[in-house]
């Protein structure tokens, strides 16, 4: 969605965008549940997989730490480019839904984790991150308390981020 330039008009645009969707799903709850995916294809001759996107195809592959070369995206990172990519389009339409006039906004996302866990050296020390920190770097003509509420509420309605925070529960089965 291209949003016009006027803070006031990017609010206008995004309510009128979301207002029918919106009364559809207050009216029909069920409407609302949605079904998002995802498919990587195993690479026969390598250890690596294909993962199609929106723009392409990225292709995983193993961390450094881990054995990795350093050319393919590590799905660590996957994850984190995800949680930016996230955290920065909400950070966004509430910005537009505030009526805040941006002029730049980044989201950097850093996972720690210990590659012990990963490669199966040490069964005590955890599989996966633990701990993810997100940073908002944001210059607006805002003062404090409305910067402080976009940061909250893009950290409430970060898709991502509450998934991670509240973890689904995860089903791996052969198909």
């Amino acid at each position: 969605m291209t949003l016009p330039t006027d803070p006031h008009d990017q609010a206008v645009a995004l309510r009128a965008l979301q207002r029918p969707l919106k009364d559809r799903y207050r009216a029909d709850p069920a409407a609302a549940r949605q079904s998002s995916s995802a498919t990587a294809h195993v690479v026969l001759d390598a250890v690596a997989a294909e993962v199609p996107q929106w723009p392409g195809t990225s292709r995983a592959g193993l961390h450094p730490a881990t054995g990795g070369d350093g050319t393919e995206a590590c799905s660590g990172d996957m994850l984190l480019e995800a949680l930016a990519g996230c955290a920065a389009v909400t950070l966004r339409s509430v910005a537009a839904a505030m009526g805040l006039a941006l002029r730049s906004a980044t989201v950097h996302v850093v996972g720690h984790w210990d590659a012990r866990g990963t490669l199966g050296v040490d069964r005590e020390v955890p599989v996966g991150f633990t701990d993810i920190e997100v940073r908002i770097e944001v210059d607006a003509d805002a003062d404090e308390a409305a910067l402080a509420r976009l940061v909250e509420a893009t950290e409430r309605y970060c898709v991502v981020a509450q998934t991670l925070r509240a973890p689904t529960p995860v089903m791996v089965t052969r198909g």
